[in-house]
């Protein structure tokens, strides 16, 4: 896609069942709804730095992308974005993206490596639902709520940190993580405690 062009539209390449690898210009600035939806064999996309909107479904189903590089431009990551990429295997929300759309990376079941930056403030509702290679979190401290189903049935989770600025944890947020042994809170959060790495309301 080359310079010049500013935005990837609705549907774009959706169901372009053989394409492997996409190289997108600097000048893009969004990426439109189910822009590369269901795109099977693309392997891996880097964002370009301005980027500043990942439309919902974007990259929905792209089973196949082991990798994706998402600029600190971005300031709109939507609903289901990288919902069902289970090839996936590490993320990196860099600093300067506010809030992660509702099950933005459900059932990303190989994602293992997980980084959320220091200025997001809203993980949505089911935005890690089924991560199920996720074996740790850290919720840093800009995190202030954490939707319904968060992280459910992530089963191979075994510890998560939450920051001090958590208020708000949805119900479920961590449910049927059946490995999960321990919850830790920083004790300046005004909400939430931890106790023998149980999670307890202030």
């Amino acid at each position: 896609i080359p310079n010049g062009v500013t935005n990837i539209g609705d549907n774009a390449f959706s169901q372009c069942f053989n394409l492997t690898g996409v190289t997108i210009g600097d000048s893009v600035t969004s990426i439109g709804s189910h822009a590369f939806y269901y795109c099977s064999s693309l392997i891996t996309v880097t964002i370009p730095e301005g980027a500043t909107s990942i439309g919902d479904n974007a990259f929905n189903f792209c089973t196949s992308l082991t990798s994706v590089t998402i600029p600190r431009s971005v300031r709109s990551i939507s609903d289901h974005a990288f919902f069902y990429c289970y090839s996936l295997t590490s993320v990196t929300i860099p600093d300067g993206v506010p809030s992660i759309g509702d099950s933005t990376f459900w059932q990303c079941t190989s994602l293992a490596d997980l980084k959320i930056g220091n200025s997001v403030t809203n993980i949505g509702d089911g935005a890690f639902e089924e991560c199920s290679s996720l074996t740790s979190v850290t919720i840093p401290n800009s995190v202030a709520s954490i939707g319904i189903w968060a992280f459910l049935a992530c089963s191979n989770l075994t510890h998560d940190t939450i920051g001090n600025s958590v208020t708000n944890i949805g119900d479920s947020a961590f449910g049927d993580c059946s490995s999960l042994s321990a919850i830790s809170v920083d004790g300046d959060n005004p909400a939430y405690s931890s106790v023998g790495g149980a999670l307890f309301n202030k």
